[in-house]
């Protein structure tokens, strides 16, 4: 198996998902925070970024649903502020 720089990438988005979520099970990022959106964004990004180059059509749609569902989050979070 060769492990490429879109590997490397989306190894990143995963590392990023996974401590984001231990932040919130460790209560330092609550749920409704921009913060956490934004990282499960950013971190799901990376992943459909890597899959791009190597594709998995069902890690494909788990993680573009993740992307917009944390985008719907940061939506929320700004339109709570106004």
């Amino acid at each position: 198996m060769n492990f490429a720089w879109f590997d490397l990438i989306g190894s990143v988005g995963v590392a990023t998902i996974i401590l984001t979520y231990i932040l919130l099970q460790t209560e330092k990022l609550k749920s409704e925070s921009l913060a956490y959106s934004a990282l499960n964004a950013i971190g799901a990004g990376l992943i459909v970024f890597s899959l791009v180059y190597s594709f998995n059509f069902s890690a494909f749609i788990v993680e573009s649903l993740w992307v917009l569902i944390s985008l719907y989050g940061i939506g929320k979070y700004f339109f709570k502020r106004n």
